[in-house]
């Protein structure tokens, strides 16, 4: 069962105040935006020319629109913010294997229910399977544009096309993100074991994936590590081993914030390592993503 931690709606509503506060403030906002934004412009850089153009020039558009969903998450609209803030993460350790074999979120919601799960959104989260229905709403898209002859009718499925993709960038952003994979999203978990005794700070999140990410690393940071996106055999179990790799790293991730915290001002090379390697992975993942949803859609 899932720690007595702060609710995801709870960590929801800090962020999105914290986020205003920074923005009035000047400051790096709640990857807060410039990870976001960074993740989407790395992943839209040099994409392979049998790729349609149009795809191709909207580096800066899939860029800005990495961070869209979070511009969606305010408390104070609590219709949206119920029925959308739950694709954001999952909570690994709650979650049996056989929920990750779910043919869809309802069945795998059904799943957790039955594992005992009383609020099996909030305590479980939705997060590979909001990747894979906006991936397969991407191919079906791309397939549409191919086989569509109208020029008007194909403009707008231009346009459609580029912002579920770059919606899509969000979401596999998060999830290599390390918080976005465990009950321990934002300091260790109260009731958890802590063996270790990591920090139980309830700053921590917004300081790793915000302030120490705008203060330390740079779009030019993350190209080095860029890969040429590759078709994608099996979608389902690349993007679950995606997040299963970041939710194995919450140790690590811990054990750097004992050893200098992150922030504005933390100096360990290690820390900026770390943080560039995950950025990384995420862009990878969804240029392939991406890549393959535009393979696959042809007749």
């Amino acid at each position: 069962m899932k720690s007595n931690g702060p609710s995801w709606l709870a960590r929801t509503s800090g962020i999105v105040l914290l986020g205003s506060t920074l923005a009035l403030t000047g400051a790096t906002p709640f990857w807060g935006e410039h990870g976001h934004v960074m993740s989407g412009l790395a992943a839209a850089t040099d994409l392979p020319a049998d790729m349609p153009a149009f795809f191709r020039d909207s580096r800066e558009r899939l860029g800005y629109l990495n961070y869209e969903p979070d511009r969606w998450r305010d408390a104070q609209m609590p219709e949206m913010n119920e029925a959308l803030q739950y694709d954001h993460f999952i909570d690994l350790e709650n979650v049996p294997a056989e929920a990750l074999a779910a043919r869809d979120r309802f069945t795998y919601l059904a799943i957790l229910q039955r594992a005992g799960l009383r609020e099996p959104q909030r305590e479980g989260g939705l997060l590979p399977f909001r990747i894979l229905e906006l991936h397969e709403r991407l191919l079906v898209e791309f397939r549409l544009w191919r086989t569509t002859t109208d020029a008007e009718t194909r403009s707008w499925i231009e346009q459609r096309i580029i912002d579920d993709a770059g919606i899509l960038g969000h979401y596999v952003s998060d999830g290599a993100n390390p918080h976005h994979s465990t009950i321990h999203y934002n300091g260790w978990a109260q009731g958890a074991p802590n063996p270790d005794d990591y920090t139980t700070d309830r700053t921590f999140h917004g300081r790793f994936e915000s302030r120490f990410v705008g203060a330390k690393v740079r779009l030019g940071d993350i190209m080095p590590h860029v890969r040429p996106p590759a078709r994608i055999d099996d979608v389902r179990a690349t993007v679950m081993a995606h997040i299963q790799t970041s939710n194995s790293l919450v140790p690590r991730l811990y054990q750097l914030e004992k050893i200098e915290p992150f922030g504005e001002n933390t100096q360990s090379p290690q820390h900026k390592t770390f943080v560039v390697e995950r950025l990384a992975a995420g862009v990878n993942l969804l240029r392939s993503l991406w890549y393959t949803a535009w393979l696959n859609s042809a007749p």
